[in-house]
């Protein structure tokens, strides 16, 4: 796999299957309220994937840390190696499709010190679509195990003060859909509306109706008129730190570092004390 970008085609991934040292493949789908992704995967997969459950291998429990907390690194070492995860082997993500759950994968294996991790961009879908096979089922038996050290603190973190000063100092993007940024509705969290100074910067503008990502520059447009100018600190958040993980992976293609508030909105709620805003603007 080409080194430089944190994006995979289906023909890239295809012809690295196919080659002495393939990388570990992991299933990452998944959808906020069901059905669990597990049956996705039974229903087909890529053939070598390994299912890598969201809410068990990629977060802690809920909690005061919010929806889906970081989770532990002694937690997602173990989950990374009996998925077969390996330091200096390579390892592919994937979802259904627009990598909303892969990208949190790619964000905790980056993190945590992995060097060669890629997103496969267009998901399961563009895989099937070109025409390549897929398994059914679970597998006879379970990969190797893995020698994955989980190292923290490989990329930025913002903690609920750092999401607090980045919106008044710098710019940080709320990754979900408008309406609940705005505090119109709100069909996940308890309470509505955003971290005051936050920009909207839903997720799904970043990919094209298939599901892949639009070109860089594009994005880099994109954030550019939404205030991530040259030097100006970027960070991005959601509702629970899966969302603005696509985000980050985002503004990674477009050039521009970003932190990821991992607790978000859910941890952000749990203190009555932190103020809301909401409407359309910034503040």
């Amino acid at each position: 796999m080409a080194a430089g970008t944190p994006l995979i085609t289906v023909a890239g991934l295809a012809g690295a299957l196919a080659s002495p040292a393939p990388p570990a493949l992991l299933d990452v789908r998944y959808r906020l309220g069901g059905p669990p992704g597990i049956g996705l995967y039974q229903a087909g997969h890529i053939p070598g994937a390994v299912f890598t459950d969201l809410d068990r291998d990629l977060a802690a429990p809920p909690g005061p840390g919010g929806r889906h907390p970081m989770p532990a690194a002694a937690s997602f070492e173990a989950a990374m190696r009996r998925a077969g995860v390996s330091d200096d082997r390579p390892v592919v993500v994937y979802d259904d499709a627009d990598s909303t759950a892969a990208a949190r994968a790619w964000w905790l294996l980056r993190y945590f010190g992995h060097r060669q991790v890629r997103v496969l961009d267009g998901g399961f879908a563009a895989w099937t679509a070109a025409g390549h096979p897929a398994e059914t089922g679970l597998p006879a038996t379970a990969p190797s195990a893995g020698d994955f050290s989980a190292s923290p603190g490989h990329l930025a973190l913002l903690d609920t003060d750092g999401a607090a000063a980045l919106a008044r100092t710098g710019v940080l993007f709320d990754a979900r859909a408008g309406a609940r940024y705005r505090g119109e509705t709100d069909p996940v969290d308890p309470v509505a509306g955003h971290i005051p100074g936050a920009v909207s910067a839903p997720t799904a503008e970043n990919v094209t109706a298939d599901g892949t990502f639009r070109p860089a520059a594009d994005l880099a447009r994109r954030f550019a008129a939404l205030g991530a100018a040259d030097g100006t600190a970027v960070g991005a958040y959601c509702g629970s730190g899966v969302t603005a993980a696509h985000e980050v992976l985002a503004l990674t293609l477009a050039g521009i570092p970003a932190a990821l508030y991992t607790g978000s909105w859910s941890e952000w709620i749990t203190d009555p004390a932190r103020p809301i805003a909401t409407g359309p603007g910034t503040g």
